[in-house]
């Protein structure tokens, strides 16, 4: 996968091959932020991903925040979707989850762009229509 990396995916199933291309890249210690709209296919890529790593019931975690899966290696699937004001993630331990060991995933990452790290994956999803999505991903070292 070279960056940048553009595609258009037209179902799951192309959205699921992107995602199977972008594990073999990422490494512990990646932060991998992700932007879009509502039903963009964010979560969907994630959770994608996580399946690459072994975790088959990985889930959105717009209520719990935060969700961690632990195995081989540790991902952390943060939603900032539902925070109000930047002193919620501070209290979470926000930045604790960034360390060598985990890869970290933040969906809706352009809501509080002001505390994460510079060096990341950035995925940003638009829609073309209702079956399809340009799916863009940049490496910002």
């Amino acid at each position: 996968m070279n960056f940048p990396y553009f595609a258009i995916s037209n179902s799951e199933e192309d959205t699921r091959l992107i995602a199977e291309k972008f594990f073999q890249i990422i490494k512990a210690g990646g932060i991998v932020l992700l932007n879009g709209e509502l039903g963009s296919g964010k979560t969907f890529f994630v959770k994608s991903v996580c399946k690459e790593f072994g975790f088959q019931n990985a889930s959105s975690p717009s209520f719990a925040i935060v969700n961690e899966y632990s195995a081989e290696k540790k991902i952390v699937h943060f939603d900032f979707y539902r925070i109000k004001k930047i002193e919620e993630l501070y209290d979470l331990g926000f930045e604790d989850y960034f360390t060598e060991n985990e890869i970290v995933f933040i969906e809706w990452a352009n809501l509080f762009p002001e505390i994460l790290p510079k060096k990341n994956y950035l995925i940003d999803f638009k829609f073309v229509d209702n079956n399809s999505r340009e799916i863009t991903i940049t490496k910002n070292e």
